[in-house]
């Protein structure tokens, strides 16, 4: 239909001066603009201006300065620009897995020309965040989110692979390897279905031995270089790192690695799995298991066998009763690479938490949803126990561990409106709720018979309640995946904050919301974890694993104001 009235309309379309055509281009779609620049060749002329496609990009990227900047790194390409802003959208957003349970709450936001995933680290309540980068997409010349840089331990060290596929609503993210006839071809997609027919311990195995090889190493001065602009004037070094890590990817081939090479490093690592040990006579055995260990595979083995029945994240394709041999997987190609998916699967959820698997290198996107009116209160929050309210510059003792929430509304089974507030991120040293935890759930249709039990804050200010809500706040510690509750109101206070108290207890919980992104601006970059471990940790604790990084203290902080 756009198309034939396109056809029927390109004279007057086409008489229009450049810069009306490009206002208008800027109140279309980027499909209806394709869509009319097909209509007939003239058309195709005009479309095709670079003032039409900027204006779509000023739309997706309001900074005249940092646009300016990515257009120059796209060769002046607006085209270019506008393909990467669209086609990487359903990388942004909060990723993150369920193990450890302290950690994983990855944020995926834009950089230059493109997507940084930064991890959140468990932290008590300071003046910064400290993070991890998990790993970046940058736009090929085309625009296309299709180079990866998977981050890992050293702020030098980057491994390269490629974006295998990215589907328009995707909302698991893996980390695969695929093969290859021509070191330079992109993965197929019956090469990474392959990959997940292999077993747990050789797709981890594929994995390290692919980072051991793929390595590259950042020019010096270059280490320390933001990742996102924290303002303009960091645009020229991001430009220049863009353009050492794009040099990099092209002299690594893409990070793919001939197979015997690949081979030559299993080989290795599985003789050094068995090397004797001083004590055991000169015999080769393999290393053991301690007994917790074996318990809990088992265990988790038991678990899965019996959520795999009901989960509707269980799919033929992710779960095979016969493994593929590593073997017959290498044999497919001449070379092996790094790839990242982007999958639209059907999750299962309970209050925003979707069912993870246990052995997938996997991140699943959270649903965070917008404030609108009559649901004012959704999308992240940050806070602490306890009052007053913890503030950064506080020299409280114990420090206040901080909480990220997720707030999102929902209708019970009677359509009332509920509050339902999920623990994303916990700060304490060893876990106290898990991972999608609702800490509270407060009924919108249901005032607070209950005062707010306190009448100022730390500074001694009136505290000024506008509106609350009764509910009902968590009642139990680790150990219950839908623990009880004990009745509590939620309080609307002055400046945004939001405060839900226990009734029994008189424990407050007080919130306050986040922008992510700022707090990652702002924060600190700490070295990360191992490059498998660093993009999903399969490996179940309980306790902050993100601690041990040289010359930060045993509790990492972060920045809110409360």
């Amino acid at each position: 239909m756009l198309a034939a009235v396109a056809r029927d309309g390109a004279d007057l379309i086409l008489s229009l001066p450049e810069d009306v055509l490009a206002l208008i281009s800027a109140h279309l779609r980027p499909r209806d603009l394709l869509a009319l620049s097909g209509a007939s060749r003239r058309l195709r002329r005009a479309l095709s201006a670079d003032k039409a496609w900027l204006a779509q990009c000023r739309r997706l990227l309001p900074s005249p300065a940092r646009l300016l900047a990515w257009r120059a790194a796209a060769a002046g390409d607006s085209l270019a620009v506008c393909r990467f802003l669209h086609s990487a959208a359903p990388l942004l957003g909060l990723w993150a897995h369920q193990n450890p349970e302290l950690g994983n709450l990855v944020a995926a936001v834009p950089g230059f020309l493109s997507v940084v995933a930064a991890r959140a680290i468990p932290q008590e309540l300071s003046p910064r965040l400290r993070w991890a980068p998990v790993f970046e997409l940058l736009a090929d010349p085309h625009g296309r989110p299709a180079l990866l840089f998977l981050h890992g331990h050293h702020h030098a060290h980057l491994f390269p692979g490629l974006l295998a596929s990215l589907q328009p609503h995707a909302n698991v993210i893996f980390l695969e390897a695929h093969t290859a006839r021509d070191p330079l071809a992109s993965s197929s997609s019956s090469s990474l279905q392959r990959f997940a027919r292999l077993s747990f311990g050789d797709r981890r195995r594929l994995l390290d031995s692919l980072v051991s090889a793929c390595r590259v190493t950042l020019p010096p001065d270059l280490v320390d270089a933001p990742l996102f602009a924290c303002s303009d004037d960091d645009l020229p070094l991001l430009a220049k790192r863009r353009e050492a890590m794009l040099r990099l990817h092209r002299e690594a081939a893409g990070g793919m690695v001939r197979t015997p090479e690949v081979q030559g490093l299993l080989l290795e690592a599985k003789k050094k799995a068995t090397t004797p040990s001083p004590t055991d006579g000169g015999r080769r055995i393999p290393l053991r298991r301690s007994f917790s260990a074996v318990a809990g595979y088992f265990r988790n083995g038991l678990r899965q066998m019996v959520t795999r029945s009901v989960s509707a994240n269980s799919r033929a394709d992710y779960v095979d009763a016969k493994h593929l041999a590593l073997s017959d997987f290498l044999h497919d190609g001449e070379s092996v690479g790094l790839s990242l998916r982007g999958a639209r699967m059907r999750l299962s959820t309970y209050r925003s938490w979707p069912s993870m698997h246990d052995n997938r290198f996997a991140l699943y996107k959270l649903t965070v949803q917008a404030p609108v009116p009559g649901r004012e209160y959704a999308g992240l929050w940050g806070g602490t126990f306890g009052w007053p309210p913890g503030r950064p510059n506080d020299e409280c003792k114990p420090k206040k561990a901080l909480f990220f929430l997720l707030l999102s509304y929902e209708e019970d089974s009677e359509g009332k409106l509920q509050l339902i507030a999920t623990k994303v991120l916990e700060g304490t040293h060893y876990v106290v709720h898990p991972n999608g935890s609702s800490m509270f759930i407060a009924r919108m249709g249901e005032p607070s018979t209950e005062p707010f039990p306190w009448q100022t804050d730390g500074e001694s200010r009136n505290v000024d309640v506008e509106r609350g809500f009764a509910g009902e706040g968590i009642a139990n510690g680790y150990g219950f995946r839908y623990p009880g509750s004990k009745p509590g109101s939620l309080f609307v206070l002055q400046d945004g904050l939001l405060a839900f108290v226990w009734k029994e207890t008189g424990a407050v919980l007080t919130l306050q919301r986040l922008d992510l992104e700022e707090l990652l601006k702002k924060g600190e970059r700490v070295p990360a974890l191992q490059p498998v471990p660093n993009f999903a940790y399969l490996t179940k604790s309980y306790s902050n694993v993100f601690t041990g990084f040289p010359g930060s203290s045993a509790s990492p902080r972060v920045y809110i104001v409360i």
